[in-house]
């Protein structure tokens, strides 16, 4: 039993370790703000965590965390409120060379991000951020493929007009791209 529960604990570990990051991008997409993310994220492999035993994790154990940081993302933006978890330790890397202009050009866009409505924001950080097929995110979202197209258009559109002003119209989308090439 103990040697079941030390390998189920290293291969959780191992997960967390190699996937962890990105799902911490698609989280600030969501939420606007990183530490509201890092909480969310917390939050959600707590749950995955305590499920973890049950899953087939030869299958796809990234779909399943995903679901999981959507639905709490939606119950925490519904019932108000968040539950602050500590980690038993603070992340400590250094960053190689000078990104203030990618760490400038990310911030504008998670700022347009953050003055979309809800869905629309959950849409483009699924489909562009995590780059998921439209029925992926339709059945993430428990919506249509049809509202996911509209709410992408919709979205993209408003990200255009609110970051139009200061990029031509196709680095717009080279922006939303380096978001994602940043996992």
């Amino acid at each position: 039993m103990r040697r079941d529960t030390v390998d189920l604990d290293a291969r959780f570990t191992a997960f967390v370790r190699e996937h962890g990051d990105r799902h911490l991008r698609v989280a600030v997409l969501l939420t606007g703000d990183w530490h509201a993310a890092e909480d969310l994220v917390q939050a959600s492999l707590v749950k995955l965590y305590r499920a973890w035993p049950r899953l087939d994790t030869s299958v796809d154990p990234d779909a399943y965390l995903r679901r999981i940081i959507v639905n709490t993302h939606r119950s925490w933006w519904r019932a108000r409120w968040r539950r602050e978890m500590p980690v038993p330790a603070l992340p400590d890397r250094a960053d190689a060379g000078d990104l203030a202009d990618r760490q400038a050009l990310g911030a504008l866009v998670r700022q347009a991000l953050s003055a979309l409505p809800r869905q629309q924001r959950a849409v483009l950080a699924l489909r562009y951020g995590e780059d998921l097929p439209e029925a992926a995110v339709a059945e993430l979202l428990g919506c249509s493929a049809g509202s996911v197209k509209r709410h992408a258009y919709r979205g993209l559109r408003a990200l255009r007009q609110q970051l139009g002003g200061e990029w031509p119209q196709g680095e717009v989308n080279q922006a939303l791209d380096e978001q994602r090439d940043m996992r």
